[in-house]
């Protein structure tokens, strides 16, 4: 099981309150792995963290139940979780809508 530390919760943390601009890749360059930096691409890569961020509040959640960290270390995880998860759920509304309006163009 991976430890998680609190420089690391509050770095994921940092790197999840930053301005939606910053999380989006240059035109014409390759993303950070070298990969595509295609919209499915970023979308994928986003979602990826999310479910990360969350399996880290839950470790961090179950490490608590057994007495093994520091509450501020787990609500940090936690809370990191949650604001990540909310993002993600506010993008993914944010994309639909603009489906469904796309789709009530006239052609």
């Amino acid at each position: 099981m991976t430890d998680v530390s609190f420089s690391n919760a509050v770095a994921a943390y940092k790197a999840a309150a930053r301005a939606p601009g910053d999380i989006l890749p240059e035109a014409g360059n390759a993303g950070a792995d070298g990969g595509d930096s295609s919209f499915a691409a970023m979308v994928k890569q986003a979602v990826r963290t999310t479910v990360d961020t969350n399996r880290v509040g839950e470790r961090m959640s179950m490490r608590a139940l057994e007495g093994k960290a520091d509450l501020r270390d787990v609500m940090m995880a936690v809370n990191n979780a949650e604001v990540t998860l909310q993002t993600m759920v506010s993008v993914r509304d944010r994309m639909v809508n603009a489906y469904q309006t796309i789709l009530r163009m006239p052609l």
